[in-house]
């Protein structure tokens, strides 16, 4: 496994910057036009669909990114400076029924012919279209955010799980990427060590794994249980605190959920990074240190051999941003888009067979910095943050509880830093 230290890095310091494209967003074009401009502008991981098609496209993006090495030749077509090493590719698992991993459905034959289609208008990633073409559900678009479901007039919406089975993807897909995240709930334990001992097999090739899991008065106990459940583990771990998902670009408040089950879990959780999501947006690096939240200053990547009083506590990793990241960047995405299709149009090829080469951002360095300048608006104020943020509280290190003596592991992350 090739481990690269500026994503872990960013993690230990509190500047973990994560994009979610999304558990079943499945829109190659704009997938790997994502992962290209956030790439660029410093992501330290990018989080897609457990699909061997997506991580594709995630990387090719990548490649282009390596083919900027040369910070000279990317500033002189774009001013832009490359990071100085990839994000890590991470693909969402879960555990059973959840939204992420959800499609709308409905049958648009049934639709009123004089319906406003409220569903249409209110869908944030252009799922649902009527016309000549075809009308109804554009299901690689769809990302499941439920939005649809209570403005249909008639009711008629539903969804449907596509979730993707790790026994089956597993061989194929593991060996090929850097992270996994597993998605769970309160009261579904069985489940979730089920899905466990799928993934154990391939935790050595991973450089870190993260456990989401939404708000619930049983969360604490719950994500306390799988802890012990999974020791021994010699990799980093996450806690996605999923305050309010796939809500960022709903609005400003949006990002209050998450912020309170993140401190939650830093003032009685078990050991491992906490990271925010679930309706981050513009107003969460800002709400954040408002609360107080950030990480100690002490946390740097410097030894596998970390006091005690280290281990036992959660300390904060970064953000992950989803729907809102994917916001700020359509109207920029849907302009490539438009302009592709016009210089396919233009060439007379009606359904041009590199339709997807033409939506490449790269091929338009004007777009592609506007792209990367739009990106860093919302990973630089993360990763500029100052480092003060500290853990509610020692006497948790003072007086620790008998369960995390019980299941301890050896000194953490050993072959991550020799």
């Amino acid at each position: 496994m090739s481990i690269r230290l500026r994503p872990l890095q960013s993690l230990q310091e509190g500047r973990w910057f994560k994009l979610i494209c999304g558990a079943s967003y499945q829109h190659l074009p704009a997938i790997r036009n994502l992962a290209l401009a956030y790439g660029l502008a410093g992501a330290d991981c990018i989080d897609v669909a457990a699909d061997p098609t997506v991580v594709k496209a995630v990387k090719e993006a990548f490649k282009v990114i390596s083919s900027f090495k040369d910070a000279e030749k990317l500033a002189c077509r774009t001013e832009i400076s490359p990071p100085s090493e990839l994000p890590l590719l991470m693909v969402s698992f879960s555990d059973g029924e959840d939204p992420h991993f959800r499609k709308a459905i409905f049958d648009a034959t049934v639709c009123p012919a004089d319906c406003p289609r409220p569903c249409e208008s209110i869908c944030p990633a252009s799922a649902i279209s009527f016309g000549d073409a075809g009308s109804g559900v554009v299901e690689d678009r769809c990302y499941g955010c439920g939005r649809c479901l209570p403005v249909c007039p008639i009711q008629q919406i539903d969804t449907v799980t596509r979730a993707t089975s790790p026994q089956e993807i597993a061989p194929q897909l593991l060996d090929a990427v850097d992270a996994i995240e597993l998605h769970t709930q309160v009261g579904r334990y069985e489940s979730f060590m089920s899905l466990w001992s799928v993934i154990q097999p391939y935790l050595s090739s991973f450089s870190l794994i993260s456990i989401s899991c939404p708000e619930h008065d049983g969360a604490i106990d719950y994500l306390w249980r799988l802890y012990e459940g999974i020791q021994p583990l010699s990799i980093p771990l996450i806690w996605q605190t999923d305050g309010r998902p796939m809500s960022g670009d709903i609005g400003n408040g949006t990002t209050h959920a998450t912020l309170k089950f993140g401190q939650k879990v830093l003032q009685s959780g078990p050991p491992g990074f906490v990271q925010l999501a679930g309706g981050t947006n513009a107003h969460t690096v800002s709400k954040l240190h408002q609360m107080e939240m950030p990480n100690p200053s002490c946390n740097v990547l410097v030894s596998p051999l970390r006091t005690l009083a280290e281990k036992l506590q959660p300390t904060f990793g970064g953000i992950a941003y989803g729907s809102f990241a994917r916001h700020l960047m359509s109207p920029l995405l849907d302009e490539l888009s438009l302009a592709s299709l016009e210089a396919a149009s233009i060439s007379g090829n009606k359904q041009p067979a590199n339709h997807h080469v033409l939506n490449h951002l790269e091929a338009s360095p004007t777009q592609l910095v506007q792209a990367v300048q739009i990106a860093q608006s919302l990973v630089t104020p993360l990763k500029q943050a100052p480092n003060t943020l500290s853990i509610p509280s020692l006497e948790s290190v003072k007086n620790p509880c008998s369960r995390v003596e019980a299941v301890l592991p050896s000194p953490s992350y050993p072959s991550l830093f020799e």
